[in-house]
């Protein structure tokens, strides 16, 4: 798909990775429409990128503020061709801890946003892609969704993130092959450490040493490398059915304590 072309959603669009690959898709010549609880800082980039860029207030967990966004965004951007889920939450809770077992409430948190969000923002947006008259290569679309290399290499009190993002993994592979007749491709990506506003709150000492466990290059990701990944996904044709991480050979360990 020529990036020229992309009208792109891309949830969690205001911040961190999402708001990466607004720039990283907009810089190139493309449109994006920002999904974002955070009106304030939507509102801002979209006016920077303008008229590049659009937004929508939204809940990915929301059927009805999906469907809003959705036809918010088409009708600003003429169009959508692609979507990229970036939306999620993170943290890190032990099933047995100092204050006793984890909630399901909590648990359920990581799904509802992390695994149930990606699936209702494919679920709403599925049929507008569709509608789309394909290119030369019998192309209508592409989702990219963003899951973790914690889904194989979750840490101790990752249970709820991993199982999260493990779930957005699995839903690759059969949505490409459910997709294929209609001319839609999906990939996932699978970001190791990267410097967002998820590791903002550690010291900068702590996101140093984290840095250094990466083989190399031997520091955090930076946002804008998700960006230029997400847009080379939408561009290559042939990339369908897979996840690729993004990780700098990253691979996380287990020590007994």
């Amino acid at each position: 798909m020529d990036v020229r072309q992309v009208k792109a959603l891309v949830t969690g669009g205001a911040s961190g990775l999402g708001e990466a690959t607004v720039r990283a898709i907009v810089e190139a010549g493309g449109k994006a429409g920002i999904v974002d609880m955070d009106r304030e800082r939507a509102e801002k980039l979209s006016a920077e990128l303008a008229p590049s860029a659009a937004f929508a207030v939204a809940d990915v967990t929301s059927e009805q503020d999906i469907d809003r966004a959705v036809i918010e965004l088409k009708d600003a951007l003429g169009g959508l061709n692609a979507v990229v889920n970036c939306a999620g939450i993170g943290g890190s809770v032990k099933i047995m801890g100092k204050d006793g077992l984890m909630s399901m409430e909590r648990f359920n948190r990581w799904l509802q946003i992390n695994l149930a969000g990606t699936f209702n923002v494919i679920r709403g947006t599925l049929e507008t892609l569709t509608e789309n008259p394909p290119n030369e290569e019998g192309e209508r679309g592409v989702y990219v969704n963003t899951a973790s290399i914690a889904a194989f290499d979750g840490q101790v009190g990752q249970v709820g993130y991993s199982s999260s993002k493990g779930g957005v993994v699995s839903m690759t592979l059969t949505l490409a092959r459910e997709f294929a007749t209609n001319g839609i491709r999906v990939m996932a990506i699978l970001p190791g450490i990267m410097n967002t506003p998820m590791l903002s709150r550690l010291p900068d000492h702590v996101r140093a040493r984290l840095g250094d466990q990466v083989p190399f290059p031997p520091r955090l990701g930076n946002p804008a490398e998700f960006g230029k990944l997400a847009r080379h996904i939408i561009e290559n044709p042939y990339l369908n059915g897979e996840f690729i991480r993004l990780d700098g050979a990253l691979r996380m360990g287990w020590a007994r304590k």
